[in-house]
């Protein structure tokens, strides 16, 4: 990198122990590009130590360090014309705040709406003139509002309803404004709506209207052609996500119908006559094009592995961001080369991990294992619970489970029903009966784990974050004999609580998983919120938080705190100044090896924390 305005990241040495190494490594994201301006791109780094934004100008090589904040930043946007970089401005990351710009070439930071409060965002769409911004809010007190943002000229609201919403796209000339709304109530299931400048809607589609089934939509862009009304989306009509083309001024829907397993997506290729097409399945991905004349599907090749971001190029090549459980991640190109390659040494591998299939009471779970090189059972084991709940842990590196190896640690990753890439129906089973269905699958892998001979039943670790972490405090206390400790990063501890301090959009949600309001649903609320099952919890618990998180909020966790200490159970709490998580790598392997000293203290048998 070149030009950094922040503090240099700690150099790795020899000495340093490789789960330390794993973070400390430069990394970097799929590089965005400006859609008039290809040689201009953005992209997020750690190269300083702290998670921030880089603007990368192809044509010279050049590297610049864009932000440079305590906390971090990695929410920003290229204009399509690639003369501005805009980016979120929250504190301390707390997700509420404005967006500002910055010159692509450096230069002071200015407001890039004038007269936009402060909110949660809600979807952000730039339009190709350089002047034009359709900006999605959300506060406690508006619900979602949408305004269209002309230079010199005030916002103009196009868009308001109390239920969430967001910004889709905007069309290559600026005349169509796509958005995903929830009118219906249903947040896991969005309808979608095409507005003209003016807020005068063109087109609706909504896959939840004259009892269909819970069915969901989403806005994949606009064809990056002027005149061009066809949208690409992607819908759930075969109980999986696929995609098809919407023309939104004549309702032709162009159906792809292909022929693969799992959930599918996809992007335009710049000229418009193609789409890029990822596809997800049991835990892997892979790339293909699809050529809209001759709907042929051609595969594009790629490792084995997890693709988790790719892009066209206007040459027709295609970047993307690979990585697999054994190795890190690197942005390659079909045309063969390692797109980014930051300097430093190398992140260290880890090992390979291995697929299991378990009889579950909603049917067979997918289970990814990793085990010690050479080592045989049983073994203590972490069970690492991903959060979502819409999410799923794939074959992709991650730093966290590879610590826990390194340590001795055989690590489990359930994907339970409520994970995406299994489809539709796995997806939504857990509504109404919450934390417990998935609780079901965990526990239906944990008793395979034991019997098979990996894991040692005395040395069990339930550990996650987020709604990961929501299920391990959960879990202590409604399987309280079947966990050794507990380790919970920002969970939701107390859900009544949560539910009235955290941000609308996750209000929303709630809603929907649990069939209403705390008022309304009392019972439910009771039966999926670990604080109900404090007093049952039998083993030392850790928990971590941040005080400024709006998904998680301070306060529920501090409730269900005071309720281990009120009858002395075993329990650490840590607190750190940042949101629902930290973008600070010393923070990230500060919090890693509390969490590896606490097990190590308590579990009686792990390995030795470096």
């Amino acid at each position: 990198m070149t030009e950094s305005n922040g503090s240099a990241a700690p150099e790795l040495n020899e000495q340093m122990p490789d789960w330390e190494k794993r973070f400390r490594a430069p990394r970097v994201s799929l590089p965005d590009w400006a859609e008039d301006a290809p040689q201009r791109s953005l992209f997020v780094s750690n190269a300083t130590g702290t998670y921030e934004l880089y603007a990368w100008d192809r044509a010279t090589g050049g590297q610049r360090q864009v932000t440079d904040r305590p906390n971090g930043t990695t929410d920003g946007v290229l204009t399509p014309d690639g003369a501005w970089v805009w980016w979120f401005d929250d504190k301390d990351g707390d997700e509420f705040g404005v967006w500002r710009r910055q010159p692509f070439d450096g230069g002071p930071d200015e407001p890039a709406v004038a007269g936009l409060e402060a909110s949660y965002p809600a979807g952000l769409a730039l339009g190709r003139d350089g002047r034009t911004a359709i900006v999605g809010r959300s506060t406690d007190e508006e619900g979602t509002t949408i305004h269209l943002a002309r230079a010199g000229e005030d916002p103009v609201e196009i868009y308001r309803h109390r239920e969430s919403a967001g910004v889709g796209d905007l069309s290559h000339d600026g005349s169509l404004i796509a958005i995903e709304h929830t009118e219906h109530g249903d947040a896991m299931h969005s309808a979608l709506r095409v507005l003209r400048a003016d807020g005068t809607a063109v087109a609706e589609l909504d896959d939840t209207e004259g009892g269909k089934e819970e069915l969901g939509l989403e806005v994949l862009g606009f064809a990056p052609v002027d005149g061009d009304t066809r949208l690409l989306i992607g819908h759930q009509r075969r109980g999986r996500w696929e995609p098809l083309v919407w023309d939104v001024v004549t309702g032709e829907e162009t159906d792809l119908a292909l022929d693969l397993p799992g959930d599918v997506s996809a992007e335009w290729y710049p000229d418009g006559t193609g789409l890029l097409i990822a596809h997800g399945f049991e835990a892997r991905s892979e790339l293909f094009r699809y050529d809209l004349a001759s709907r042929t599907l051609d595969k594009i090749p790629t490792p084995p592995g997890s693709v988790s971001g790719a892009t066209p190029r206007p040459d027709g090549s295609v970047e993307y961001l690979w990585s697999s459980a054994a190795e890190p991640s690197a942005v390659r190109s079909t045309t063969g080369e390692v797109v980014l390659d930051p300097p430093g040494l190398k992140s260290p591998g880890s090992v390979p991990v291995e697929d299991v299939w378990v009889d579950g009471p909603g049917g067979r779970i997918h289970a990814l294992v990793h085990k010690p090189a050479d080592a045989t059972g049983p073994l203590p084991t972490v069970f690492d619970i991903h959060g979502g709940p819409t999410w799923h842990d794939s074959d992709a590196f991650a730093a966290g489970p590879a610590a826990w190896v390194d340590h001795g640690y055989a690590v489990v990753r359930v994907n339970y029903r409520g994970s995406t890439g299994y489809g539709r129906a796995w997806t939504d089973a857990l509504k109404h009966r919450v934390g417990l269905i998935e609780l079901e699958d965990i526990a239906a892998v944990r008793e395979w784990a034991v019997s098979s001979g990996l894991a040692d039943p005395d040395r069990l670790v339930l550990t996650g974050g987020s709604w990961g972490g929501y299920l391990t405090l959960l879990g202590l206390g409604v399987q309280p004999d079947a966990w050794t400790l507990g380790i919970a990063a920002v969970p939701v501890a107390d859900y009544v609580t949560a539910y009235h301090d955290e941000m609308e959009a996750l209000k929303a949600m709630d809603r929907t998983l649990l069939g209403g309001t705390p008022e309304e649903v009392p019972e439910r609320f009771e039966a999926s919120s670990p604080l109900t099952y404090v007093d049952q919890v039998k083993v030392p618990v850790y928990i971590s938080a941040g005080v400024n998180d709006p998904r998680c909020p301070i306060r529920q966790i501090e409730n269900y705190v005071e309720r281990l200490q009120a009858r002395d159970a075993v329990h650490e709490v840590y607190r750190y100044d940042a949101g629902h998580g930290s973008l600070v790598v010393d923070e990230r392997i500060k919090q890693v090896r509390l969490e590896l000293d606490f097990a190590e203290r308590y579990l009686g048998g792990g390995g030795v924390a470096g």
